[in-house]
């Protein structure tokens, strides 16, 4: 499964799938009629894409990790607490804030669809909405992990939480050591998308 920052369905050469074959069919059809315009669409998707997704979320992270009272807030109500610093929106109205520790590592799937929370993490990328990933991440969450260069100790748990149209999870990752003294706009450059999604642990300062 790819998981680098730069997976396209349209990408050089690659095959598309049925799905991407019908999108693409629909969007061309509309566009012919007139109902959408292409230069609108771009701007939505780079929008999602680059200036939201993912560091929307990793300044909810950064400012969890330097502001205690944040963090609470975020663990008891994060719809409001991520509301607060001005990211809510569609795909983001029902929100809950999981928390790694040493103890407990959270990663989330979407086992219906690709249910994902826009707002903080912009566009899913194409092997959270894949097949593999939606049944393999409950069956057997550790390989999954492994195929992201991620191995925990025997003695972590990994929780799987099945997002939905209901609710959508953005994970807590660990804050990396020596990071004493940080700013949260330093932190937020250490969050990645997929330590947000469990799928990846959040850079070393190194």
């Amino acid at each position: 499964m790819p998981h680098d920052g730069h997976d396209h369905d349209d990408d050089a050469g690659a095959a598309l799938s049925p799905v991407a074959l019908r999108v693409k069919a629909l969007e061309s059809l509309l566009v012919e009629k007139g109902y959408v315009d292409p230069a609108a669409l771009d701007v939505l998707i780079e929008t999602y894409e680059t200036l939201i997704g993912p560091r929307n979320g990793a300044r909810v992270v950064a400012r969890a990790w330097t502001d205690p009272d944040f963090a609470d807030w975020l663990r008891r109500d994060a719809t409001a607490a991520i509301t607060s610093i001005g990211y809510a929106g569609r795909q983001g109205e029902h929100m809950v804030a999981l928390f790694n520790t040493p103890e407990t590592h959270n990663m989330v799937v979407c086992t219906l669809c690709s249910c994902y929370p826009w707002p903080v993490l912009g566009l899913p990328p194409v092997w959270y909405k894949s097949m593999p990933y939606r049944s393999r991440a409950v069956m057997e969450p550790r390989a999954v992990l492994a195929e992201f260069g991620v191995t925990l100790p025997e003695g972590t748990a990994v929780r799987v939480w099945d997002s939905t149209a209901e609710v959508r999870y953005l994970v807590i990752p660990q804050r990396p050591g020596g990071t004493e003294g940080w700013s949260a706009e330093q932190l937020a450059g250490l969050v990645t998308r997929d330590s947000m999604i469990g799928t990846g642990l959040a850079s070393s300062p190194a």
